[in-house]
This record gives structure tokens, sequence and C-alpha cells, in this order.
């Protein structure tokens, strides 16, 4: 079925009265329109017309909150203490959406790289229980957008954005942040690379150097290759549009089972409807190895790799909508690249929609829209089988299938430290209370053990 932008948008003005089509439901609604043209009218705007996802929920701490009998301050936890928290407005936006994280190799010191609707905050993590806000890049031409999305390599931050007219990609050289002495800065991008004008995410391998562009108005939409090896002169070097649009990627140096394959650079897409895998080792000449959907998926929306590089876990944004079921989540079989097999998939307790995740050790750090950060064990990837260990809930006022909430997670510090980005609250600086030291990520799913979560068990001579 073909579905213009117009008809989209002007089904929601009809519907629900919205007083102009420029309104952030319309946006919303365009976009699926675009890039989902298997759901109904109807279906576009029951996901579209959620305005509680774009509202600067106010909130405002005081000092860390350990989660004790099943809160911190007001929101339901098990095992995850708040330390700190940043309303959009206290970093100089009005919404939140992606972020990631860098670590100063000089300093040592743990940073916050947060997505807003007007630009990109930068939070200094020294003492996460007291985090200082340094200042924000802002958009390019200062044009707004609900979708940026940022990537780290070589201690510059490559940030694009969806839904603008011309941004291109921004380069901001993070070692900036080690000098500020009189917070807030607001900050002037190092270089910009204007190969495309819009992008809805940014996918970086830095062990290649080399950053992909998805979602963008090149390459189909897919896979938009970047040489950022010299990260202030950035050189296009490819373009994958084999498989049409790609909505978000996982690019790395392969060194799973499958021995045909070891050492390439390969990319994990989820391109909305099916897990493509693209071998872009030869940039010039990108290989499309596989390209498999299954049976009720709604929008394969974000993925992410065992560290062994045996399963892909994938989150589909919109079955639960479509479907009815709670939070789902889908383990691939990828130990044969040419031939993945879904294996499996974990049904969470409660309802939300599963945005963003990613793998650290055994474990999966997912965010769920309107429950917030949930921390899964991986016990069985052959089957599907998880177990939740831990939580914290950004949206407290309900569990919900719904556009706001928690957008995505970066689990990935030294420390410890975890954040959280929630849309309409802000940025969330938590760890989880067993987390003390990195020692935790354990096998679990190897031991079978749920005292793996709090011992490693000797990992090392069970490997």
């Amino acid at each position: 079925m073909t579905r213009s932008r117009l008809t989209a948008c002007a089904a929601l003005v009809l519907i629900f009265g919205l007083a102009t089509p420029n309104s952030e439901a319309c946006v919303l609604a365009n976009r699926l329109a675009a890039v989902a043209p298997h759901l109904t009218e109807e279906q576009i705007q029951k996901l579209a017309h959620d305005p509680s996802h774009r509202v600067n929920i106010p909130y405002s701490l005081d000092g860390p909150r350990l989660c004790a009998d099943g809160m911190a301050d007001i929101f339901p936890c098990s095992g995850v203490d708040l330390l700190g928290f940043f309303q959009p407005s206290e970093l100089g936006g009005a919404s939140g959406n992606d972020l990631w994280g860098w670590t100063d190799p000089e300093t040592g010191t743990e940073y916050a790289l947060m997505g807003l609707n007007n630009g990109t905050a930068f939070v200094d993590l020294s003492n996460p229980e007291s985090p200082v806000y340094l200042g924000r890049l802002p958009s390019r031409n200062n044009e707004s957008s609900t979708w940026r999305d940022v990537g780290v390599f070589n201690n510059h931050a490559f940030i694009v954005a969806d839904n603008v007219s011309n941004h291109g990609m921004q380069v901001f050289d993070l070692t900036q942040l080690r000098n500020v002495t009189s917070p807030p800065v607001t900050f002037s991008e190092t270089a910009h690379y204007p190969g495309f004008a819009r992008a809805h995410n940014i996918a970086v391998n830095e062990d290649t150097g080399f950053a992909y562009a998805v979602g963008s108005d090149t390459c189909a939409g897919g896979l938009h290759m970047i040489d950022i090896n010299t990260p202030t002169a950035p050189v296009q070097a490819g373009c994958f549009s084999g498989d049409g649009y790609t909505h978000d990627a996982q690019c790395v140096l392969y060194h799973g089972p499958d021995a045909e394959y070891q050492g390439r650079e390969i990319c994990f897409n989820s391109n909305e409807d099916t897990v493509t895998i693209v071998d872009v080792t030869d940039k010039t000449t990108p290989v499309m190895l596989a390209r498999q959907g299954y049976d009720n998926s709604g929008y394969v929306h974000q993925g992410w790799l065992t560290e062994d590089h045996k399963y892909f876990l994938v989150d589909d944004e919109i079955d639960e909508m479509i479907f009815g079921h709670n939070t789902r989540s889908y383990t691939w079989d990828v130990t044969d690249l040419d031939a993945p097999s879904l294996n499996g998939f974990y049904d969470a307790a409660g309802q939300a929609i599963d945005h963003n995740q990613y793998v650290r050790g055994d474990y999966v750090f997912q965010a769920n829209y309107m429950r917030g950060l949930r921390i899964l064990r991986m016990d069985d990837p052959s089957t599907g089988a998880m177990s939740e260990v831990a939580f914290i809930d950004t949206v407290p006022e309900q569990d919900a299938i719904g556009f706001a909430g928690a957008w995505s997670t970066y689990p990935y510090f030294e420390s410890g430290v975890v954040l959280i980005s929630d849309m309409g609250r802000g940025l969330f600086i938590v760890r989880p209370s067993e987390l003390a030291s990195p020692e935790v990520f354990v096998d679990g799913f190897e031991s079978g053990d749920a005292s793996a979560w709090t011992n490693r068990n000797n990992r090392d001579e069970r490997e």
C-alpha cells in the first residue's frame, strides 16, 4: 500500500483536531507513513497521537536516592540506585532523545553526551552524585528535531539529526570538555560533513574508524559510509542501498564462529521488516549476506550483538502495539552470517515498547519506553530465554504501550554508572546496586545461576 505523507498528517488533523500540520504528532505520523507502509491509517494515528513524550516533565533531585523498599525517590526500582538527574530544560532543551558516553583516555573522566531536540548536551560525571552540566552544542542551523544520534571515535563526537533540512554530520572535539571553567558553555562544532542533509542514526565502528549514517536522504536510506580516521576531515567511503531504508545498525570487526567472515567488517542492520547483514569490508563494493524477516513483525527497530558475535538481539518497536503482547525481545542466531535464524523471544512481565538496547557481558540493558531501564540476564540465547535482574522505571505514572519515557541507555562506563535518556524527564544517572565493579558481568547463561549477577564465579577459568 502506498500512503502519502500528507494523507497521514491530514488524518491526524481531521481525527484529533491538531492545530497545524507542522505539529510533532504530524511529524511522527509522516515518519511512520514513510517507513512503515504496512501500517494502516488507524495504527499510525494511534501510534502518533501521544503528545506526552514531548513534554518536559518537571522533577528535581537534590541528592542520590538509593533503591530501598522498591523505590528510588518517586521511581519504582529493583537493584538500581538513582545518582543524578537533569531535566531537558536544565540541559538547554525541551525534550530528550538518544545518548552516548565518552571516557577521557587522559584523565579517566566519564561524560554523558545527551541528545536534545535542539542540540547535544555534555555532562561531567566525575562525581556522578553531583554531575556538572558543561554546556551544549546547538543543532546545526538551529533546527529542532525529535531524532538526534551521537557516536564517538578518537575523542570526537559525530552527531546527526533527522527531519531537518541541512544538518549533515556535526563533528565535535570532546577534549574541549577538559577545560571548561565556567559552565555552561555554548560550544561550536569542530568540523562538519555535508554528505547528506539528514540521517536518523549513526553507527560508529571504533575498531576501524568508519561511521555509518542510516536513514539518510542518500543511499536509499541505507548505509552511508564515512571514513572518520581523521575526525576533522571525514570523507565518504561508500554506499549500500541494496535493501533500502536502514533504521539502525551495528558494524563490527567480526570475530564470531563463521570462519568465512572472520576479521571482516560486518554490519548488522535493523531494516524495518528484516534483519539484514552486509559485508562492508570493501566500502566500494559492499555485499549483502542475508536478509531475513519473521512472522508477526511490526518494525525491526534496533539490535545489538552478544560479545561472542553468536547472537543478535532485536527490539521490534511496534509489535506490542499491533499484536497486543507485552514487551517482546527477539534473539537471532547469527553463527552462519549467510543464514540467520530466529531462536526465540522473551516476553516481559509488563507492557511497554522496547526501544534501544545494548549488551555488556551476559546482560542486556534495555530502554523500555514507559517502563524505564530494564536489565536482563541472557539465560539461554539458543532459545531466547532471559530473566529480569534489575530495573528503574522512569515513568512511574503508568506502564503502557506508548511513545513516552526511556529512549536509550549507555552501560559501558568502567565505573558501573549507567545513563538513561528519557524523552520527557531528561537524563538519569544511575548505578545498578551490584555493579560496584565491572567484574559482575559474568557468563550468566553458561552458569545458569541467578547468583551470577553478583558472583563472577571464575569466568576466566571457564573460558
